[in-house]
């Protein structure tokens, strides 16, 4: 009995795979780390804010906010209001140059590919600036430095794997919109890994991305690195870090859950 068990609990995960467009092997987390949400943040005051809002409403009633989320995270993780008539009730803004912060280190929300920008937040940006007959620009920032950025006037819109600082948003010092999709730090193996747990992680090697945000996760909690037999700091960040995974050069990756649904389905 139990034998046929198993069996069919690994039927079900291969089909699970299948139905996702997965490679035959998935990514399982054990270990939540860190919470967040990511948001966009304007100006205060800025008026631009309305039509990009604006746009995103209308573009998440047509069904391409929908169409974008599956094609990246395999669902509709992404919340964002609807409207029918969004843009008819602003109006068209005049064209001009729009500019975006984004953290190039937040795969698959953005990233950098043969110089190139890729990720969800790229493709859906540009969609909003499309309807809005602006011109897109990219301006790699530090998460840290939202405020610094929107105050100088160097970037238009934190708007690319931005998780906004609380006491920030609360004080003001910005516009909040959203948040849109959650997001959480994680510890993660290969799903077919004998790891199911943090305890389970002793005497293991982990690598990761060589960030801040990386290191400051691992150390919230005081007791992981002392588990691990070896952590690898990798400059390449989140797609080296799968790489060293699938390849077997270790045990486990920290990692965005974003990410891990990404992987879960290309």
């Amino acid at each position: 009995m139990k034998r046929a068990l198993c069996i069919v609990l690994a039927l079900c995960a291969l089909l699970c795979c299948a139905a996702c467009g997965g490679r035959g092997y998935g990514v399982r987390v054990v270990q939540t780390l860190v919470e967040q949400d990511y948001s966009l943040a304007f100006r205060t005051g800025d008026p631009q804010a309305i039509y990009v809002v604006a746009a995103l409403e209308q573009l998440s009633y047509e069904g391409k906010v929908n169409e974008l989320s599956s094609k990246w995270f395999g669902s509709r993780a992404v919340d964002f209001n609807s409207t029918a008539d969004a843009l008819e009730r602003t109006g068209m803004p005049e064209p001009r140059e729009f500019i975006i912060g984004v953290d190039i280190n937040s795969f698959p929300m953005v990233y950098l590919s043969n110089g190139e920008y890729w990720g969800f937040d790229v493709e859906l940006a540009t969609a909003v600036c499309e309807r809005l007959g602006w011109t897109l620009k990219m301006q790699p920032i530090e998460k840290e430095n939202v405020y610094i950025e929107l105050s100088s006037g160097n970037i238009d819109c934190a708007w690319g794997g931005i998780a906004l600082d609380p006491e920030e948003v609360n004080t003001g010092l910005y516009l909040e919109y959203g948040p849109y999709l959650h997001n959480n730090i994680v510890v993660a193996t290969r799903a077919g890994s004998w790891v199911w747990n943090k305890l389970m992680l002793t005497g293991k090697v982990m690598t990761m991305p060589s960030t801040t945000e990386a290191l400051a996760a691992l150390n919230s909690d005081a007791k992981l690195s002392k588990r691990l037999d070896q952590i690898t700091r990798l400059a390449g960040g989140t797609a080296e870090c799968f790489e060293y995974l699938y390849s077997g050069r270790c045990d486990a990756i920290l990692t965005d859950s974003t990410a891990v649904d990404y992987y879960n389905c290309h």
